[in-house]
């Protein structure tokens, strides 16, 4: 019996900064708006969510997307 690990990676494509929020989202299944406004107003707080938030973006990784050339394709007008 083999599973597949939940692991939290950056989101490379709805990236504002760094990935960091829509990864987060993505890993705890939630709208990348939450995680934002919860490091935005963190942000104004006397907690470290900016150290955290570097943190985050250098340890976690980007995920691994797909990206297709079109370039090469041709499309037909019917």
């Amino acid at each position: 019996m083999r599973y597949f690990k939940k692991r939290l990676k950056r989101d490379k494509q709805s990236k504002i900064i760094a990935g960091v929020c829509s990864g987060l989202a993505e890993y705890f299944e939630v709208d990348p708006i939450i995680p934002r406004l919860i490091f935005v107003v963190g942000a104004f707080s006397p907690y470290p969510f900016i150290l955290m938030y570097i943190i985050m973006w250098i340890i976690t990784p980007y995920e691994k997307v797909e990206v297709k050339n079109f370039k090469n394709e041709k499309y037909s007008t019917e």
